[in-house]
């Protein structure tokens, strides 16, 4: 049979392929997997093999270029390796570059290709050229694959509406779902807040006989529990036949979430009872939501015995617990023996200590090691700095978190200004932050703030125009007249005061606390 000389035979290219296409091989060989191998661990073996996996990358892209630019004809296999390498890689950009090597008419007619593409930009967050390829797929109701990529990476954007869009597109045009349609669209429905959404694809679910598919109703658990339905929730994950370590992971959270301390820890018993090991997902969930040092202690036992003790998340946990109970020196020392610390293990410690020096102490500490703060960091920061009253560290610390960080200013961020303000005195400097250096318009948060300041320093001028925002902002908020009136008792001006009695009583709101 005839061959055209500018032909390449698949195993001419595999061997320049073969560091990058056997992406199975690397990642169980390179990827630390083991789900107790210690954080540390973890983070220095990926950081060992990563520049070789950058180089492989990038050498074999640059071969296919070459290869292209000589004329030599690619053959379909190469390109759906490498497609398939750089999505298991998160070689996002290697990606495009082999986009713009496949010849046009292949990419439309070869579906598996097309969907491998397809998938990969939908992952790295660009829904548009995605969706641009799936517009241009000719088979493309051959399979759910495209659809699931396409309705996965609109979800993961948060792009809720779309993602639902295509899902009842792909049921108009008869396509059918698999196991990994419906936690997606579950995802989507969750987003947005529909239940009754969320209850149609149940029902589809039912139809198309996936009810039994673990991974399908843990994503129904998901759904019900953040669409505000808790006991439908536990009704899915009661009539689980089978159940795995995200089921409990994900009926825990639930719980958790809607304030239901006591149900979430008879869970994490039951579950320990049922020979299921916590993994460190569902004790750091258990942990944040107790509000017993009792139940944290015993919880902290169960860590012990179990060896997760310094896992990162469970340590950062542990810290926030015995903070919160004012025991400082054991978050200290949970601080004090981690391995490595990252950028939450930071916050903890630095929120712990938000009313005392040490938190600046340990801000500084945090630069030193080289940790990027956050901007949940300058919120604790700049909170501790209102607490001790140093206004210029503030305003210092406020400009370097824009000026050296990049960290825009939050509602948040506002507040702690207008309190660090308002705690000495400085009313004036306060509003001016809200009238004059606020981008965006101003919460309760920030007009609290100046109210409860105007409030201890008697400043019934800026008092009155805070609470009118106020009473905007929150009609029903009994607290926020009731500080007013307190502003105009302590000037003396009772006919006010008698005005503010008598708008509350016509909203219908309480006068005891006056």
């Amino acid at each position: 049979m005839f061959q055209s000389p500018h032909a390449m035979p698949v195993q001419h290219l595999e061997p320049k392929c073969f560091p990058l296409c056997t992406c199975t091989h690397l990642v169980s060989t390179q990827i630390p997997r083991p789900l107790f191998r210690s954080s540390s661990e973890a983070h220095h073996t990926t950081n060992r093999h990563r520049p070789t996996k950058r180089v492989r990358k990038s050498k074999v892209v640059d071969d296919l270029e070459a290869s292209r630019a000589n004329g030599v004809t690619i053959d379909v296999g190469i390109f759906a390796a490498v497609l398939e390498a750089c999505y298991e890689l998160r070689a996002f950009d290697q990606g495009v570059r082999v986009h713009r090597l496949i010849p046009t008419n292949l990419l439309r007619r070869n579906v598996g290709l097309s969907s491998k593409l397809l998938r990969l930009y939908a992952a790295s967050g660009r829904a548009s050229d995605a969706h641009e390829v799936f517009d241009q797929m000719s088979k493309r109701d051959a399979s759910a694959f495209a659809w699931n990529s396409l309705i996965s990476g609109y979800a993961e954007l948060g792009q809720y509406e779309d993602a639902l869009a295509l899902y009842f597109q792909m049921e108009e045009d008869g396509v059918e779902p698999d196991r990994y349609t419906f936690p997606r669209v579950l995802k989507a429905c969750a987003g947005i807040g529909s239940i009754r959404i969320g209850e149609a694809v149940h029902r589809h679910a039912v139809r198309t006989g996936f009810v039994y598919d673990c991974f399908v109703l843990n994503s129904l658990v998901d759904m019900y529990a953040k669409c505000g339905d808790i006991v439908q929730a536990r009704k899915v994950f009661d009539k689980m036949r089978s159940r795995d370590l995200v089921s409990w992971n994900t009926m825990l959270t639930g719980y958790i979430h809607h304030g239901l301390l006591v149900e979430a820890v008879d869970l994490f018993h039951r579950m320990l009872q049922d020979g299921f090991r916590p993994d460190s997902v569902a004790i750091s969930t258990i942990l944040t939501g107790i509000p017993s040092l009792k139940l944290g202690r015993q919880v902290h036992g169960w860590v012990f015995r179990l060896g997760f003790e310094w896992t990162l998340s469970i340590a950062n946990s542990l810290i926030v617990v015995y903070s919160n109970h004012g025991m400082l020196d054991k978050s200290r020392w949970i601080f004090d023996n981690m391995a490595e610390r990252d950028v939450v293990s930071w916050n903890a410690i630095i929120s712990a200590h938000s009313k005392l020096p040490h938190a600046v102490s340990y801000y500084e500490q945090m630069e030193k090691a080289d940790v990027l703060p956050d901007c949940i960091t300058f919120v604790s920061l700049l909170s501790t700095l209102a607490h001790l009253g140093l206004v210029k560290d503030g305003e210092r610390w406020f400009s370097r978190m824009r000026e050296k960080y990049g960290i825009e200013p939050s509602m948040e961020h506002y507040a702690c200004m207008v309190n660090l303000y308002g705690r000495r005195g400085m009313i004036d400097e306060a509003y001016a932050m809200i009238v004059k250096r606020m981008e965006f318009e101003a919460g309760p948060t920030v007009w609290g703030a100046l109210l409860h300041a105007c409030y201890v320093h008697g400043n019934v001028e800026i008092g009155e125009v805070a609470a009118e925002k106020l009473f905007e902002l929150e009609p029903d908020s009994e607290h926020n007249y009731v500080l007013l009136i307190r502003i105009y008792e302590k000037a003396g001006r009772l006919d006010d005061v008698e005005k503010m009695r008598m708008m509350l009583v016509e909203r219908g709101l309480e006068l005891e606390t006056c």
